[in-house]
């Protein structure tokens, strides 16, 4: 079979497509202060790694299927120019979902789902107090995709200016992934869990 996106009936259609082809996906969940002082935080799973030096990452934030506005987080990453990437543990995938509601601008999702705004120590935006990593980032660069329709985007890069990682899962100036217990996304309401690896040396 094959498929030309733009003959399909709507960019809806597309995405499922692409959401459930381009698997696993890592999961950004995203905090930000607006400029009043309202604290957000909200899931992406359009998420990787840029660069390591210097230390980049990006995640794309899509525009609401609902009415094609921009997302708070992208609004408020817009306004103050940092955000704060924090790694989902499997202990924390239902506040994490609860995270993905569209609440009103002036709700904090923090306050909604019970999590603890842990200070940052360059940005302003909070940290998940329970997540085991956050990645303090500076904004370096938003590129917008397809402009102000339903289903656009605007990928977010960004410097990462402070790593935090809980002294229970590091060893040896790595990671424990086995101890993270980190999460991906699959496609519709599916989730991923990152138990049964196997490695595989480069020749």
């Amino acid at each position: 079979m094959h498929l030309d996106p733009a003959s399909l009936p709507s960019w809806n259609d597309v995405y499922k497509y692409l959401i459930g082809s381009v698997v696993p996906r890592p999961i950004a969940w995203v905090s930000t202060v607006d400029e009043q002082g309202i604290q957000n935080v909200a899931p992406f799973s359009f998420f990787t790694v840029v660069a390591a030096n210097p230390p980049t990452i990006c995640f794309t934030v899509m525009r609401r299927g609902s009415d094609g506005q921009k997302k708070d987080t992208l609004r408020n990453i817009e306004a103050t120019q940092e955000f704060v990437v924090n790694i989902v543990s499997e202990p924390l995938v239902e506040r994490m979902n609860a995270t993905a509601t569209e609440f009103a601008p002036e709700v904090s999702e923090f306050e909604q789902t019970n999590l603890t705004p842990a200070p940052s120590v360059v940005v302003k935006a909070p940290r998940v107090g329970e997540a085991l990593v956050n990645l303090e980032c500076k904004l370096t660069q938003i590129v917008e995709i397809g402009g102000d329709e339903k289903g656009a985007g605007a990928l977010v890069i960004g410097q990462v200016v402070q790593i935090h990682v809980d002294d229970a899962i590091h060893y040896d100036g790595k990671i424990d992934t086995a101890k993270l217990q980190p999460v991906g996304r699959m496609a519709g309401a599916q989730y991923i869990r990152c138990t049964d690896t196997f490695e595989l040396a480069r020749k």
